[in-house]
């Protein structure tokens, strides 16, 4: 401690004693170095500068613009910002230097000037440092991509299963829909597969290559909402990321952003719904920035919205916002046509999950199918197909794999309890129900009522000897044909 009392007097005068020591010893080791003072003109450069320059000597730099000697300088910026670049790359000429730049200031505060130093006169010293650099900035690539496949379209209209009027005249209003930027609603019952026709939209759109954004607004507390849809700043709110977050309008920007289930929506965050739709423009939860964004939205409910604006549930001018484009789905029972196509699709899609053989339906089983009401519609249809799979060995499923999961063999319209039918008669009843019920629907026509249930012409009147039903029962069916 007396030692180093007696060479120092005070803490600053170390402090100037280092860094003079610092400054002399950097120029010495670097490969060059410059001063320049606050209206960026040179006021001292070394030797070694001078002649990497192509100077004479230092002294044809003094009193001279930085940008006279050095044309790619940035030294100006750094006077001006009084921000360092600590470390880039100068191009002179045909040869690039490894530099850096600090400003200089005084006691008070003031920026005065900026130093730079060459550190190296060949980039290739900088190669391990690049290479990691390099290495980074792929390993951000990747999970950019990463991030970006997990936000596009898993759906096109190839996904959309059927060929019944019902769901042809669906694909063409959808693929109309596409190519406008409109607003669409997607109206119909739970299970009728309004997500997969909104990634489709977006599949098929000008946005395609752009980020698809779901979100289930009745899965999201009241109270996250808000945070959930524009995003929120660092501490916006007790348990917030102190890194703050984007919201799913900033996620979908250029993209489309998805709302399933919007009929349950509060009224509060409708309003503000409504504003980010009619401006395009969302403000964070905490935060006074407003940000612009480009967002194509496509909403979906099995709620009657016209009936929850009549009850005050819905506010009327955002229904009129998001009703733009409609599109109602088809249940499941207005679109019997294409349950063969939609049971062979999930049984290629389980055996593709489990890894087992694909099974097969026989037609009988498919006739089953065909009597049920499907409230749940294609979801149920799976859920039903998946029971089934799992509890049968066989690769074709009968109709009698269908008894323990299908409500159809005992639902309230069948026997009762006390009186219940063999598996057969049941099957079979509701195979004469349904025949019938093809027939009606085809005015007698046998050709049409077999396409209705979608099996062949022959096994059509195959099942109408096999039940007894002869040409006095389906006559009885059809309804009269009215003659002039």
């Amino acid at each position: 401690m007396k030692l180093r009392d007696r060479m120092f007097k005070s803490a600053d005068e170390v402090r100037g004693v280092a860094m003079q020591t610092l400054f002399t010893r950097l120029e010495s080791l670097c490969e060059g170095a410059i001063a320049i003072d606050v209206q960026a003109r040179v006021v001292w450069l070394n030797e070694k500068y001078a002649k990497k320059l192509g100077l004479a000597s230092a002294d044809e730099a003094l009193g001279r613009e930085v940008e006279d000697i050095i044309p790619n300088s940035l030294m100006r910026q750094v006077v001006q910002t009084g921000e360092p670049i600590l470390l880039d790359i100068l191009e002179f000429g045909a040869e690039q230097f490894v530099v850096t730049r600090m400003p200089v200031s005084d006691e008070e505060g003031r920026i005065i000037g900026a130093v730079g130093f060459v550190l190296y006169d060949r980039v290739q010293y900088l190669k391990p440092l690049v290479a990691k650099f390099e290495q980074l900035q792929s390993e951000l690539e990747s999970a950019q991509r990463r991030v970006a496949e997990g936000r596009k379209a898993r759906y096109t209209f190839a996904s959309v299963c059927g060929s019944s009027p019902a769901c042809v005249e669906l694909k063409r209003q959808a693929r109309r829909a596409a190519q406008f930027e409109a607003t669409v609603l997607l109206q119909g019952e739970t299970g009728t597969g309004k997500e997969l026709l909104a990634h489709a939209i977006h599949a098929a759109s000008p946005r395609s290559l752009k980020p698809f954004v779901a979100l289930n607004v009745a899965a999201i507390p009241e109270a996250l909402m808000e945070a959930e849809f524009f995003g929120a700043a660092p501490g916006a709110y007790t348990g917030a990321d102190r890194r703050g977050r984007d919201g799913k309008f900033k996620l979908a920007d250029g993209g489309t952003l998805f709302l399933d289930e919007v009929g349950d929506m509060p009224l509060g965050v409708q309003a503000k719904l409504l504003r980010v739709l009619q401006e395009q423009e969302v403000e964070p939860l905490g935060s006074n920035r407003v940000l612009r964004v480009d967002v194509r939205v496509i909403t979906a409910t099995s709620l009657d919205l016209e009936e929850q604006v009549r009850a005050g549930k819905f506010r009327a001018d955002l229904y009129y916002r998001l009703n733009v484009l409609s599109i109602t789905l088809p249940p499941l029972r207005s679109r019997l046509q294409d349950l063969d196509a939609l049971c062979e699709l999930i049984l290629a899609q389980i055996a593709e999950r489990t890894g087992l053989p694909q099974r097969e339906l026989t037609e009988e089983a498919l006739s089953v199918l065909g009597t049920y009401h499907w409230p749940g519609n294609i979801r149920e249809l799976r859920n039903v197909i998946e029971k089934a799979v799992m509890l049968s060995d066989s690769r074709r499923l009968e109709a009698t794999d269908f008894q323990q999961v299908l409500p159809t063999l005992n639902s309230p319209s069948g026997p009762s309890a006390g009186a219940a039918l063999s598996l057969a008669q049941a099957v079979a009843d509701a195979e004469r129900t349904a025949i019938q019920g093809a027939l009606v629907a085809a005015r007698g026509n046998k050709s049409n009522a077999a396409q209705l249930l979608g099996i062949s012409r022959a096994t059509f009147y195959e099942k109408i000897a096999h039940l007894g039903l002869g040409t006095r029962d389906t006559a009885d069916a059809a309804p009269p044909v009215r003659r002039n």
